[in-house]
């Protein structure tokens, strides 16, 4: 008999980076439990995984601004009979309008979605990798949460933040267990999406060339970064130094450096 293969949960699987990262760990040999709102992007990813690579996948739908949602998608997975291996918490939520003119329903739930279920979901399911001696945590943060928030995205700079600093933190203490804990700060990625609504021309004409990146280049960076066990990767050295000068400037001038990034955007 071969060796057993491991499974990996990934939020937010159905496009984008969540669905680089499963053609990535899917290539290097994992089966996957895929899960999001929209089940038929979901399905036809499985589908793929299964047809490319030979990976098992299974769909299971979740709404992570529901605060139930986590226990529920934990308890989903064990009563198909599935173990948990690695998790990637990758789940995002559409950019807010400014502060005061978004929903508080909507600030809540991208708290719900980009905080709160990563949080929940690492306690629910790291005693089991630590129990077995093996486990991956990809928390998929951005180069936002290493720069000053911007205005128009007043809470998702923050939110960022927050997980990069709560994977550093998971990272300590599962040092010795065979847990490795990332955080993920990608910066602008192109996905599927700029070619399937036609903006790919638009987005790189708010922001040079050089800033970009592909979805399958940041999958591939980040789950090298899981499996060395670094805390936190950046892809990119311009994502570097720009991380790096967001510390080091004096607010005013960093204010200042981050400060056209809505405008831009909102010309999309």
């Amino acid at each position: 008999m071969g060796e057993e293969r491991r499974t990996i949960l990934i939020t937010g699987a159905s496009a984008g980076i969540g669905a680089a990262l499963a053609r990535e760990c899917a290539a290097r040999g994992y089966d996957l439990i895929l899960t999001a709102r929209r089940e038929g992007p979901l399905q036809a990813l499985a589908d793929e995984l299964q047809a490319r690579y030979g990976a098992a996948a299974a769909v299971l739908l979740a709404d992570l601004a529901d605060p139930e949602a986590p226990v529920r998608l934990v308890a989903d997975i064990a009563a198909r009979g599935l173990t948990v291996d690695g998790l990637i918490n990758n789940a995002g939520f559409s950019r807010t309008t400014g502060f005061l003119s978004t929903d508080p329903a909507a600030h809540s739930a991208m708290i719900r979605v980009m905080l709160t279920a990563p949080v929940e979901l690492s306690r629910l399911l790291l005693p089991g990798m630590v129990e077995r001696g093996w486990g991956r945590v990809l928390n998929v943060a951005s180069l936002a949460g290493q720069m000053p928030a911007t205005g128009g995205d007043t809470l998702y700079g923050p939110i960022k933040s927050f997980l990069i600093k709560a994977s550093q933190g998971l990272w300590l203490e599962m040092r010795g267990t065979g847990v490795h804990v990332t955080a993920l700060c990608p910066g602008y990625t192109y996905t599927e999406f700029h070619d399937v609504n036609g903006s790919r021309e638009q987005v790189s004409a708010a922001y040079p060339r050089w800033m970009w990146m592909d979805a399958d280049r940041v999958a591939r960076i980040g789950w090298d970064a899981v499996e060395a066990n670094r805390p936190r990767v950046t892809p990119g050295v311009m994502n570097n130094v720009l991380a790096a000068l967001g510390g080091l400037l004096p607010d005013a001038l960093a204010l200042k450096m981050v400060g056209g990034h809505a405008k831009r955007l909102d010309r999309l």
